[in-house]
């Protein structure tokens, strides 16, 4: 499953290899954005079933996400578990569950695409356990925590990976000369790194 996943990043250009600045003002060699990866049905309903698979040993009855990153890997996951699907979005800059119900008392899977920080993720198990729901677990396409997230409890995913991250003075590939780029950004170009 992790090879063919691996294999599904590459084709749809969710998983770049180079030099690139993150959001972070860290520099790395791998770059990945799920978003592209999830563009093609076909490889959403891979990852969503795949996932699904991982988190249905804590018997969720509803799925939850983070809007943006996390809508449709979660509608995946939950259709492979026929379960219904809410998810939460920014209102004045607070995570907040707008479109629909509570679901009190029920157990609660929140689904992301990257978990990195887990910021987002515990947000939306915040926010529902405030509102009476059982937040059960956490899972994602890819985890870049390196263990370190702000979750109560492992995520569940489904590659863990730990790319290198440097300061942009302590980068190799700026050493090297080697063009920098910021994925993601309109227009974004080469650079001489520095």
């Amino acid at each position: 499953m992790l090879e063919r996943l691996q294999e599904m990043m590459r084709e749809s250009g969710a998983h770049l290899e180079g030099h690139f600045l993150l959001t972070s003002g860290n520099h790395s060699s791998d770059y990945m954005q799920c978003a592209l990866l999830l563009r093609y049905p076909k490889y959403a309903a891979f990852a969503g079933a795949a996932l699904a698979g991982r988190v249905a040993k804590y018997a969720p009855q509803m799925v939850a996400s983070p809007a943006l990153g996390g809508l449709i890997i979660g509608h995946e996951v939950a259709r492979a578990l026929d379960l219904p699907f809410i998810f939460c979005e920014r209102q004045d800059g607070a995570m907040t569950l707008r479109r629909f119900p509570m679901p009190e008392g029920l157990r609660v899977v929140v689904i992301e695409d990257v978990v990195t920080t887990g910021v987002s993720s515990g947000e939306v198990g915040a926010v529902l356990e405030r509102g009476g729901a059982k937040w059960v677990a956490t899972g994602s396409v890819i985890d870049r925590s390196g263990g370190r997230s702000a979750l109560p409890h492992a995520p569940e995913s489904l590659w863990r990976v730990d790319f290198p991250l440097w300061k942009p003075e302590e980068c190799p590939l700026c050493a090297k000369n080697i063009p920098i780029v910021k994925p993601g950004s309109r227009g974004s170009k080469p650079s001489d790194g520095r």
